[in-house]
């Protein structure tokens, strides 16, 4: 599984890191890995094959927990092993359903009370796994406390005497059900599809070691729930190997209220100290984007609840309120041509999403200076738009750059 050529370190400041052993270029395969545990998110349970993480328009329900879902039967007999405990912890909760790192939890104590898979071999075992329990608010420490007594309750069915047989297959510092629920909300990583949207959740322990940068030089991609890290940048020997544990796309001081909350760490990267595109992000005058600011939080409820002809003409007359005041690199001015792009394309507006995806491509270009997915899908979606109305040419180009 590992390839050779990167190593675990001590990052000063950091704590454990991750570092290259020798040059690695741009775009290269770093490292793949399969997880220890992972699970589909609730919200997407009916759509995505909980083996295989394949979308599909109809899937096989397993007939007990009704809450699995496979493509078909050869993916509901791989999955069996891993399902089996699983499914009767989700019978007896039935209809409640448990949250998503609950049920990462309990996967990640089946596949460790399985022998067959261990965290042994790992860079990182998931005993030095970060727990943050000391630093977090009281607040968010109540949360993790009622997932952990979920926790319990959810496998009562399955491991009557869980904390006895936890005792035995699983480290000290995971034994305790809220010290284990904290290490897992703190160290999974989401499991996106092609189109870099969430369908579940995983831990990959050896890639926890991988410490955040605002500009990294690593992207993680998904092949099903095979995690690819790939580098985006030249990679000297002995450079540390980063990712970005957050959406890059947002302005320093967000980024770090997110890193400090989520994540328990103030961050010192160049790109917060310099403040690097701030100015770029906030561009215009003041009094105009803040209506822009102000309107987001509505467009993203209207989002939420999929309201695509309310969406589009919200953001249609903000945008054209504003005109050619605020440039397009402006963040609030950016994420509302995004949201006019998603409904015009739910709509089936092709000409309308096509102008708006063209508007944001110059905006992408400055705020992902790297090669990124995220740049990636973007110019996909405008290709593909621009190829479906017949202009041929541009969707070429478009197509080129992707």
């Amino acid at each position: 599984m590992m390839a050779p050529i990167l190593e675990r370190f001590v990052s000063p400041g950091k704590g454990n890191g991750l570092r290259a052993t020798g040059r690695i270029r741009k775009g290269e395969l770093v490292i793949s890995a399969e997880p220890l545990a992972c699970c589909v998110s609730n919200r997407l349970a009916k759509e995505v094959c909980h083996h295989c993480f394949t979308r599909r328009e109809s899937l096989l329900r397993c007939s007990q927990c009704k809450t699995a879902h496979y493509c078909n039967t050869a993916c509901q007999k791989q999955a069996w092993s891993g399902h089996k405990r699983e499914c009767k912890c989700l019978q007896s909760l039935l209809p409640r359903l448990p949250t998503d790192s609950v049920r990462l939890a309990a996967r990640l104590i089946f596949a460790l009370l399985s022998p067959s898979k261990s965290s042994s071999e790992e860079l990182y075992t998931l005993e030095e796994h970060e727990s943050h329990l000391t630093s977090m608010p009281e607040k968010k420490k109540q949360g993790l406390s009622q997932l952990a007594s979920m926790l319990e309750l959810y496998l009562q069915q399955e491991v009557p005497d869980l904390l006895q047989e936890m005792g035995s297959a699983l480290p000290p510092s995971c034994q305790e059900p809220l010290s284990l629920i904290a290490k897992v909300t703190c160290n999974c990583f989401t499991i996106s599809d092609g189109e870099l949207q969430e369908i579940g959740v995983g831990l990959y322990p050896s890639l926890s070691l991988l410490n955040h940068d605002c500009r990294p030089n690593c992207v993680m991609v998904f092949e099903g729930t095979k995690l690819e890290l790939r580098a985006v940048r030249d990679i000297d020997p002995e450079d540390e190997l980063t990712i970005s544990y957050i959406e890059t796309l947002s302005l320093t001081e967000d980024r770090q209220r997110q890193l400090e909350e989520q994540y328990h760490f103030t961050c010192h990267c160049q790109r917060c100290d310099s403040r690097d595109k701030d100015g770029l992000m906030l561009s215009g005058e003041e009094g105009k984007w803040r209506l822009l600011k102000e309107a987001l939080p509505r467009l993203e409820g209207l989002k939420a609840e999929s309201n695509w002809e309310m969406l589009l003409e919200s953001s249609r007359h903000l945008l054209s309120s504003v005109g050619g005041e605020i440039p397009e690199e402006n963040l609030y001015k950016l994420r509302i041509t995004d949201m006019a792009l998603d409904a015009s394309v739910h709509l089936g507006r092709w000409e309308e999403a096509m102008s708006y995806g063209v508007t944001t491509l110059p905006a992408y270009r400055q705020c992902y200076p790297d090669p990124h997915p995220v740049h990636g899908i973007q110019l996909m979606r405008v290709g593909k738009l621009q190829h479906y109305l017949e202009n041929i040419e541009d969707a070429l180009d478009t197509f080129k750059q992707v």
